[in-house]
């Protein structure tokens, strides 16, 4: 058995290695075990590490080398910021779409009154992690997340009670539960990955992530086609559409918002790789 934090660390790092894992997911890792921070756990990197403490990092080392995402080991993530329960039924959040969090709050100042309560829902929320985000960050927001998956609405509301958030949360598919009323914006990172592609992705994402999160037919573009067929009943003037998409998918959901509003101003909005990753769609007026 290794006698300190070092040695253990060491191990595990080589060992994942050895494994075709991320060796920095040992750090983490060791981290959630030892309930330290990157600091403290630098400042006592030398320190005995218990057999006790040994013993259970040391078998989430093991689960993580058989490909199981170290999120739903430790059972969080940190999102813009906070941390975030996630289990098999949600998918784990990217860095990617904090950017999305951030290019929400530009449009709210350029589009809004200062004052105005916006009417913001969020279809298909997973962890809840976009409209928990968006509520804490937005203080007149009034926020309905929605989810096809009852038991994604379970960890999301786990999510809102530890965070302190209100937010109304709907079971239902893409735009049926929020059919009734009228939305300033609309934010949606729904599943889009083709069912051609699965063989592409990562055996940490295609064995453990909820495959209902993932994957839509035709392409990958169906849930996009199904709510821009739909949104024009239920968007306010002004109001925007915010979509997270798959890097290739840009022209082909921007012509369907196009399509959709055809007096709107649709743009496609890069990822800090400079990648195709948001399609926003403000529309100014509804004549």
């Amino acid at each position: 058995m290794c006698k300190t934090n070092f040695e253990a660390l060491t191990r595990a790092s080589s060992f994942l290695e050895e494994n075709k894992r991320e060796k920095e997911v040992a750090r983490y890792l060791l981290q959630h075990v030892l309930q330290k921070n990157y600091s403290e756990l630098m400042m006592t990197i030398y320190d005995d590490i218990t057999l006790e403490a040994y013993q259970t990092f040391w078998a989430y080392i093991e689960e993580h080398a058989t490909g199981r995402p170290f999120q739903y080991i430790t059972g969080q993530e940190s999102f813009y910021g906070r941390d975030f329960l996630v289990n098999e039924h949600v998918l784990i959040p990217r860095p990617e779409t904090e950017e999305l969090i951030e290019e929400v709050k530009k449009r709210v100042v350029r589009l809004f009154e200062e004052h105005k309560t916006l009417k913001i829902a969020d279809i298909g929320t997973g962890s809840g992690a976009i409209a928990l985000t968006v509520k804490k960050e937005i203080s007149n927001a009034e926020v309905t997340a929605t989810d096809i998956s009852t038991e994604a609405l379970v960890v999301a509301k786990k999510n809102a009670e530890r965070l302190e958030v209100k937010v109304e949360f709907k079971q239902g598919d893409l735009i049926a539960p929020i059919a009734d009323q009228k939305w300033d914006i609309i934010l949606s990172n729904p599943p889009y990955i083709g069912s051609h592609e699965a063989e592409s992705l990562s055996d940490t994402v295609i064995d453990y992530e909820p495959h209902l999160a993932l994957f839509a037919a035709e392409d990958g573009l169906q849930l996009y086609r199904k709510m821009t067929e739909q949104l024009p009943e239920i968007m306010n003037a002004p109001s925007f559409i915010g979509f997270e998409i798959g890097y290739a998918q840009g022209p082909a959901v921007q012509k369907m918002l196009q399509k959709a509003f055809p007096l709107a101003d649709v743009e496609i909005v890069q990822d800090i790789n400079q990648k195709n990753r948001f399609v926003f769609c403000t529309i100014k007026s509804n004549s």
